[in-house]
């Protein structure tokens, strides 16, 4: 995939410096990669912020969905450039990319962003993206996800690690992960897969050789928990997942931001710039500072897990 490079987005600061223009109408594309819940609860707290920001009857959003095909993702931002919207909202990484390549000059926000840096190939990434891109990330502490692997799971010994190669923020997670549970004494295994329709064959291939397996925020397996939760509920194998929507669907425990709460900021911020006239080039990439320890009730039961006191349990549908 395509990647673009720091020197593409620096411009002359005139081009970027948004002035508040009173206008009458907002017209906001929006690029979502997929459909589930956590991304949707993104797009759904960034609309919820615009319309509160700048009015209802203020806005109108195009809402495309990508239904999880990078090139579609292209196809998307392309149109919303033609039609000159007046910023773009991209919902997950290949989108972002993908609005990145299209334009540098509609001011883009990113959200469910894990690394901006690996994302947008800036090797010299310092928080700020510059140019006509910033946005929210959906980084969890990686490091305490592998604390509590550990500390959930004493006993294990091997942990596979699934992931969808053809997103860079979730080999990113995993090579983090990796080195912290190695450091621990653990042996890991990558478990790589192209698509979903590869997710089964990946899994049952290494499943019988793994104590635990650990998912990443990765949007082909959040749309694909289905199929993760029978392969693993039928071998006995805990997940331990990146994020809540992953956790509801398939895994036993998580240590998850709020995807909602995540998408509001993002809104947030696309008021300062279309309202306010923020500058876009100076705004740091923002988080949620407060991610929680989670729980599937129904899972852990199922496999006989003890979970920590401070642990919180997820509301099944």
């Amino acid at each position: 995939m395509k990647k673009t490079k720091l020197s593409l987005l620096i411009l002359p600061l005139a081009l970027l410096t948004l002035v508040g223009c009173n206008k009458s109408k907002y017209n906001i594309g929006i690029c979502q990669l997929i459909t589930h819940e956590a991304l949707d609860a993104a797009t759904q707290g960034f609309m919820d912020a615009v319309k509160e920001g700048l009015g209802e009857q203020n806005v109108k959003f195009d809402l495309q969905n990508a239904a999880g095909d990078s090139a579609t993702c292209v196809t998307i931002a392309n149109s919303f450039v033609s039609k000159n919207v007046d910023l773009i909202m991209a919902n997950a990484t290949p989108a972002l990319q993908a609005a990145a390549n299209s334009t540098t000059s509609i001011p883009i926000l990113g959200t469910s962003i894990t690394e901006y840096g690996v994302a947008l190939g800036l090797n010299d990434f310092n928080g700020v993206v510059g140019g006509n891109i910033s946005g929210t990330s959906d980084l969890a502490p990686l490091s305490e996800q592998a604390q509590m692997l550990v500390d959930v799971f004493p006993t294990a010994t091997k942990v596979g690690l699934l992931y969808c190669s053809a997103e860079a923020n979730s080999l990113y997670q995993v090579q983090v992960v990796e080195a912290e549970l190695q450091n621990k004494g653990l042996t890991t295994t990558r478990m790589s897969f192209a698509d979903s329709n590869d997710i089964s064959t990946v899994l049952n291939g290494s499943i019988n050789n793994i104590d635990v397996l650990y998912v990443p925020t990765d949007n082909t397996c959040a749309a694909c928990t289905s199929t993760i939760n029978s392969v693993c509920s039928s071998h006995n194998v805990p997940v331990v997942a990146g994020e809540e929507g992953l956790c509801k669907g398939c895994g036993a425990i998580t240590l998850s931001i709020s995807y909602y709460n995540l998408g509001l900021k993002t809104g947030q911020m696309a008021v300062e710039i279309l309202k306010e006239g923020k500058n876009i080039s100076t705004m740091p990439i923002a988080y949620d500072e407060n991610p929680v320890k989670k729980y599937n009730p129904e899972i852990c039961t199922a496999l006989g897990i003890t979970v920590p006191s401070d642990y919180v349990a997820i509301t099944l549908d």
